[in-house]
């Protein structure tokens, strides 16, 4: 019984959800495999190779793979899908674009959004907004599984002595062509990876508000920017900001909510960070449920008094 965990990376480094997904594959029992499917990916696949607890890495190098075309990536991991018992990826946009493809061609059902390996055959994931922990056993030969990140600690980034080995590369399915890519440059660290975030809702009245009052803070801290369905549909901050069930689903040391009501669908997001603190001015809101420390105050006058402390 083998794990294969779908490697996250740019071609040159291994992007750090692989790092918990190796620790959901661990858990499943077996030797874990790591699979770098990209172009001109050595340097992806030495980092892999680093990786604590990873027996073997395969590096698939082809010109059809340099854009994580799904239908392409798919193809490269169903080349060699039948050596393995678990194929895991990590639930971001990538993982989720190329898993179900993956499950349907094995004609197996996808389990996704693991947060807990229970046994070889059962796993643990939300439903319902994370109110509700549902059980999953499955019978298939081959489990395809989703992993939420935050769910698991990150494997050791070093130290690992996994033997690499190479496969040919997949031909161009033809099915999807690459057109281009708007990358959104910041010098905030990335929501995902970020130790600190710092989030804001709709309380503060406009985009111009949002910036004079979160940003000193994220500043003092280095910390990511987040923002609440609620903020960002009003225009106050970018869609990629968005922290909660249909944005980003985040773990950090420390999470800070200013003016966030605490919907289900922003906890859901967030409430798995280590230590969560709230600035509501409504004693009742249900942020402060799941809130370690809560100050019950105007964010516009606590926000900056805050930063002046710091």
């Amino acid at each position: 019984m083998s794990a294969l965990v779908i490697a996250e990376h740019d071609h040159a480094s291994i992007k750090p959800a692989t790092l918990n997904t190796v620790t959901a594959a661990l858990a499943c029992g077996g030797d874990v495999h790591v699979l770098v499917a990209g172009a001109n990916a050595a340097e992806a696949g030495k980092a892999a190779a680093q990786i604590a607890g990873v027996a073997k890495v395969i590096v698939a190098d082809s010109a059809s793979l340099a854009e994580n075309l799904a239908e392409n990536v798919a193809a490269q991991v169903l080349a060699i899908a039948a050596n393995y018992s678990h194929i895991l990826f990590p639930s971001t946009a990538n993982g989720k674009n190329v898993a179900p493809r993956v499950a349907a061609k094995l004609d197996v059902a996808q389990i996704s959004d693991i947060t807990q390996v229970v046994s070889a055959d059962t796993f643990e994931r939300p439903i319902y907004a994370g109110n509700a922990i549902a059980t999953v056993q499955s019978s298939d030969a081959t489990k395809v599984i989703t992993v939420r990140t935050t769910g698991f600690d990150a494997a050791a980034a070093t130290g690992g002595t996994a033997t690499v080995e190479t496969a040919e590369g997949v031909a161009d399915s033809g099915k999807s062509s690459f057109v281009g890519r708007e990358v959104t440059k910041s010098d905030r660290p990335e929501l995902t990876a970020a130790k600190i975030i710092v989030s804001g809702g709709r309380a503060l009245g406009s985009a111009e508000k949002f910036t004079e009052v979160m940003t000193p803070l994220a500043d003092k801290l280095n910390a990511g920017l987040g923002a609440s369905r609620a903020a960002v549909d009003a225009g106050y901050a970018p869609n990629d900001w968005q922290v909660g069930q249909t944005g980003k689903i985040v773990a950090p040391q420390l999470y800070i909510a200013a003016g966030i009501s605490g919907a289900i669908q922003h906890l859901a997001g967030m409430k798995d960070s280590k230590v969560i603190v709230a600035i509501n001015k409504d004693e009742e809101a249900p942020i402060f449920s799941v809130a370690d420390y809560g100050l019950v105050a105007d964010l516009f006058t606590a926000v900056p008094e805050l930063v002046k402390a710091l």
